[in-house]
């Protein structure tokens, strides 16, 4: 490989791993201040699981309701796009798209789409995601982490790393958002973030 290649490698880790995670954290976190009822029911799950000692793997692994938090944040709000190119000629319905094409995957349209996942589909409520996550929404329209062979290698990471920070959050901080807070997610690159910041008021738990 040569240099260039390696810088490339390096980025794509960053964007696909680092700022991806970060961005779901940072979703998580607004949305929880947003439905103070879920941030009860997720410290709730995490102090009679963990209680204020350290997370455990296993632990984890069990927390149902952040679980399903998660997931439905990254419904609403997804952390990265799907970007294909087609290796030879293919029809899509009524269109043909030549071989070599980029297309570019809306998942902010298809995550939201009434069709797939009915009249509510805008409504905060995980609970949608209390079974099977293939469950979810009809004709499997949920790509949180890629699909099929190209799914992420790192989703099981991820998911750990964040229900860690937010079990350590949880265990010992209340929070909400500042009144300055302006809600205006964005796309900047591959993923979306708050364009405006996302100033939040931490309280420490007793």
């Amino acid at each position: 490989m040569s240099t260039e290649d390696v810088i490339e490698e390096c980025n794509s880790f960053y964007f696909a791993g680092q700022e991806t995670t970060t961005t779901l954290l940072t979703c998580t976190a607004i949305v929880l201040t947003m439905h103070p009822d879920w941030q009860e029911k997720s410290r709730k799950e995490v102090l009679e699981s963990i209680g204020k000692d350290e997370p455990k793997f296993d632990q984890l692994n069990q927390l149902k309701i952040v679980t399903m938090i998660v997931h439905k944040v990254l419904r609403l709000y997804p952390s990265g796009s799907l970007v294909r190119e087609t290796n030879k000629k293919t029809k899509l319905g009524a269109y043909t798209i030549p071989s070599g094409a980029q297309i570019l995957v809306p998942l902010q349209i298809i995550h939201r789409d009434t069709e797939a996942w009915g009249e509510d589909a805008l409504t905060f409520n995980p609970e949608r995601f209390s079974e099977e996550v293939s469950k979810a929404a009809k004709d499997l329209m949920y790509f949180h982490f890629g699909w099929c062979s190209r799914i992420c290698l790192g989703m099981n990471f991820a998911m750990i790393q964040v229900k860690l920070v937010l079990a350590k959050i949880l265990q010992n901080f209340s929070f909400e958002l500042s009144p300055s807070y302006v809600h205006g997610p964005t796309m900047t690159t591959l993923v979306i973030q708050p364009q405006y910041g996302t100033p939040i008021i931490l309280r420490k738990l007793s």
